[in-house]
């Protein structure tokens, strides 16, 4: 006698995972995904950006930006450090530094709410600020560092047309690192000072950086997506090539910092 067997019914169900399944993007700008975030290295600084909803003002008004000046002062603490930072008309840039995961985070979640609350108090105003989730990346080497503080301080160039010099809406006038530019402003700093090893010294080995030096996205990335940071260049030599882009890099530029800081342990 021939054993049973059980048959398998193919049911056509709604849901579930299929190609095509999910909700559509929306037209316009791309959002930051909602995926897990990569756990934070206390080692290297990151690039965050923050961008608002449609409906504010610009974020460079007089009394706006004070506001916002404000929040990221008050922001820095409990191990959460805003190192450099750059505000535009609709978002602003952060290089950041974190002594753990958890306090990448929270530090993160509770600069947000505070510069959030602080504008709204300016504008007399409720509801909602950020447009959007954070959108961070790790920079692991000294070469991704330069760029982002390029891409950061001068970020303004990438808006306004025929900008020249420091940007007020910027911590550009307390950075050291100029090459043409004799040192910080005098005063308080609205900044924290680097504690990473990538911040505070790995970055130079690239150079300093000129006040003329442009971001640029990189070749072949879409404008609506908030990549992470892009190369940077200064104007174009006759025979080609650029006369401020970064110089060749060592062979430390492109390893990790893991490799870079087990190599200066004695």
């Amino acid at each position: 006698m021939l054993k049973p067997r059980q048959l398998e019914l193919a049911i056509a169900t709604w849901g579930g995972r299929r190609r095509g399944a999910g909700r559509k993007p929306k037209p316009g700008r791309r959002r930051v995904p909602h995926v897990r975030r990569a756990a934070h290295d206390h080692r290297c600084p990151a690039h965050v950006t923050l961008r608002a909803t449609s409906d504010l003002p610009s974020l460079r008004q007089g009394h706006v930006f004070a506001a916002v000046r404000g929040g990221l002062s008050a922001g820095c603490r409990n191990g959460f450090r805003v190192v450099q930072f750059s505000v535009q008309r609709d978002h602003m840039h952060l290089l950041v530094e974190a002594d753990s995961p958890v306090r990448f985070t929270r530090g993160l979640q509770g600069l947000a709410i505070r510069v959030a609350k602080s504008v709204n108090r300016a504008l007399g105003r409720h509801g909602r600020v950020w447009a959007d989730r954070f959108h961070t990346r790790l920079l692991r080497t000294p070469r991704e560092v330069r760029n982002a503080l390029v891409y950061v301080l001068n970020n303004w160039r990438k808006h306004i047309r025929g900008a020249r010099g420091l940007d007020a809406r910027s911590s550009a006038a307390w950075f050291d690192g100029w090459l043409d530019r004799a040192g910080p402003a005098p005063g308080q700093t609205p900044t924290a000072e680097a504690c990473t090893w990538l911040a505070r010294i790995g970055w130079k080995r690239g150079g300093r950086i000129r006040l003329d030096e442009a971001p640029r996205s990189p070749a072949g990335s879409s404008s609506n997506l908030p990549t992470g940071v892009p190369s940077c260049t200064g104007p174009k030599l006759a025979g080609g090539g650029s006369q401020h882009a970064v110089p060749p890099p060592q062979r430390v530029h492109g390893r990790r910092i893991d490799r870079v800081m087990a190599r200066r342990r004695p």
